[in-house]
């Protein structure tokens, strides 16, 4: 397994995964899933395009309440292992650790239901770590629910660290969440 940029020769596998996960009720935001699908069908090479996105010129990104906010620097790279196993997102503002309260943590991924249990956001979140650590950040910090067990899983293998409880912004869906840090 490994996590590659994404390419227009992966993309039918990544749709595919992304209607799968429609189909099986995974758990991947379902409006995230179709905002994604929405973007392959209007121009795939523009959102190959974005996928690696330094300057965040990949127009404004939307909220789970339908609000538009301007999209940060970022990049995402594709968990591979044949195929498309889900996705993992790197967001950051240049010379800074902070992020808006609207960004939930730098990081971000997602593993397609039917590529569960292989221990692949583990390693790909260990892989990304390496490919971030270069742009001299001392930390990064990532957000789960209190629920999601295996989320925080994957993030302490990797060593990260609880830094804190809060309360998700309304904007973002509400409810409690849980910051991790990982320390470079």
């Amino acid at each position: 397994m490994e996590i590659l940029r994404p390419t227009l020769e992966m993309l039918e596998s990544y749709r595919a995964g992304l209607f799968q996960s429609l189909a099986a009720g995974g758990d991947l935001n379902p409006e995230y899933v179709e905002d994604q699908l929405e973007k392959i069908a209007a121009d795939p090479e523009k959102f190959i395009e974005f996928q690696d996105d330094p300057d965040g010129l990949g127009g404004d990104a939307r909220l789970p309440d339908g609000t538009f906010v301007p999209r940060l620097p970022g990049f995402s790279r594709w968990i591979w292992d044949g195929e498309v196993c889900g996705s993992i997102n790197f967001r950051w503002q240049k010379g800074s650790t902070d992020l808006p309260d609207y960004c939930l943590g730098h990081i971000g991924y997602g593993v397609f239901p039917r590529k569960r249990g292989n221990g692949y956001a583990t390693q790909a979140l260990g892989q990304l770590l390496d490919e971030v650590r270069v742009l001299k950040m001392p930390f990064v910090e990532f957000v789960t629910d209190p629920e999601n067990l295996i989320s925080q899983k994957v993030i302490l293998t990797n060593g990260g660290v609880l830094h804190e409880r809060f309360e998700i912004s309304q904007q973002r869906g509400g409810g409690e969440g849980l910051r991790f840090r990982y320390y470079f």
